[in-house]
């Protein structure tokens, strides 16, 4: 503990850890295993913010293939993973085998057995002309992981929204992920120094890492948004989960935090982490509120209530910098105030969203979840923790 807090002494409020992100990393591998739930607890400048600049060029987390290996329904939309660098969970419950287990009771595992069931995704379908939910662009976007096949270079639904829908499409960072320092070293023998490079390495790889809540948050509101007009207008699917936020949907059924604990229990966040979340949320869904509203072309159901739920968002955060005074959020407000919204503004919206995905980023490298007491009354209760 000592040497811990020794650690965190380093970092002082005037750091500017813009300046050296991977000096800030290499900070990180000075620490012990044990230390890292004290990181986890602080958010300490420096150190997340280095993690974070290097997921910045994750961007929105949407990635377009090369056009020699899209499959031909894809010629048109985003796929949040490349599915020809998809592994799939096997590749991940061979160490992660509780957090596994806990993903298998949650809808998002559910869903690769059960949506084409739905007699409200039937009518969905049927209004879109979609034959086969699993290998048609409109479902695959947000309830299936996809993978591809070879020999025919298609695209073929594996599970529903699984690990890699939110940590990355696994194939060019997993053996970094899992190397300790050679094949008989375990994660407690682990140097510090290898420690740092190996974090450094596989989020440069594309791993999408929590230490930064950001990049935890956009995971999810990127199809909790559903940024689709014609789903919407013609499919008649709902204009995202309205009443999504990010604590109560994250903290419940879906979450799998064993890795602190050696497996032993799932455990739940610590206050400051949980206050970081609660207002990293907030930032996302104004993001991705907005990034929706961008792409209105009519004055129907998708573009009133994209725009209703972003002007909702910069209430909320209005709202909470009256509380905090956090400067991300002053930024922020900036940010909105001279955008408008309205149908057929796409480029200045979604400019707007990608200063708002960098503050965001921001946000989470440098919140101390310490200074955000005054929001405790205004965080969901574990009692409406879904």
């Amino acid at each position: 503990m000592q040497d811990c807090v020794k650690l965190d002494s380093r970092f002082s409020p005037d750091l500017n850890p813009f300046s050296s992100p991977l000096s800030a990393l290499l900070l990180i591998s000075m620490m012990k295993p044990s230390c890292m739930l004290i990181l986890r607890r602080s958010l300490v400048r420096g150190v997340s913010l280095a993690v974070a600049l290097v997921g910045v060029s994750l961007g929105t987390g949407m990635i377009w293939l090369p056009e020699e290996s899209r499959d031909v329904r894809d010629q048109h939309w985003e796929v949040a993973v490349d599915p020809h660098k998809v592994l799939g969970v096997q590749a991940c419950e061979k160490c992660h085998a509780m957090e596994s287990q806990a993903w298998k009771r949650t809808p998002h595992h559910e869903t690769f057995v059960t949506l084409h069931r739905k007699p409200e995704a039937k009518k969905i379908a049927t209004k879109l002309g979609i034959e086969n939910f699993k290998a048609d662009s409109n479902c695959i976007q947000c309830h299936y992981t996809m993978d591809h096949v070879d020999a025919e270079n298609r695209l073929e639904a594996i599970a529903g929204v699984s690990c890699e829908s939110c940590h990355g499409a696994a194939q060019d960072w997993v053996a970094v992920h899992n190397d300790y320092g050679g094949p008989s070293v375990t994660k407690w023998q682990e140097t510090g120094e290898h420690r740092g490079e190996r974090f450094r390495k596989s989020i440069d790889l594309g791993m999408r890492n929590p230490v930064n809540v950001y990049l935890v948050a956009q995971s999810c509101y990127r199809c909790h948004t559903v940024p689709d007009e014609k789903l919407v207008n013609v499919g008649g699917h709902n204009a995202g989960s309205l009443d999504f936020e990010l604590v109560s949907w994250s903290q419940g059924t879906v979450r799998h935090n064993f890795v602190r604990t050696e497996g032993k229990s799932n455990a739940e966040e610590v206050p400051e982490r949980i206050r970081a979340m609660f207002l990293a949320g907030m930032i996302a869904d104004l993001e991705f509120s907005m990034r929706a509203t961008a792409k209105a072309t009519e004055k129907a159901t998708f573009g009133i209530t994209s725009a209703q739920r972003t002007s909702r968002a910069i209430e909320r955060i209005k709202s909470t910098q009256a509380k905090v005074n956090h400067p991300v959020l002053t930024n922020i407000l900036e940010v909105v105030s001279g955008v408008a919204l309205k149908l057929n503004n796409q480029a200045p919206l979604e400019e707007a969203a990608d200063k708002i995905h960098d503050l965001g980023v921001r946000f989470g490298a440098t919140v101390q979840g310490n200074e955000l007491t005054a929001i405790d009354p205004f965080i969901p209760a574990k009692d409406k923790w879904k």
